[in-house]
């Protein structure tokens, strides 16, 4: 399944990347506008934190001033 995935990430770059619209004789091309560019990469950049989710958390041991040091 892992290839699937991957298919379908590539996929969703490569729609971003692309034009929204083509025609044809008039040449005219309409491409994705900023806030759907910026809302495929957060949603694949959170596929990708979901994937290993322990890059996403991380854990300190914090100590507080002089609890330590008998």
């Amino acid at each position: 399944m892992p290839e699937a995935s991957g298919n379908l990430e590539q996929a969703i770059r490569d729609n971003a990347a692309g034009p929204k619209r083509a025609q044809g004789d008039a040449g005219s091309v309409e491409q994705h506008s900023l806030k759907d560019q910026v809302e495929a990469d957060r949603y694949l950049a959170s596929k990708q934190v979901a994937s290993n989710p322990a890059k996403a958390v991380r854990f300190t041991r914090l100590v507080p001033p002089g609890a330590g040091g008998c």
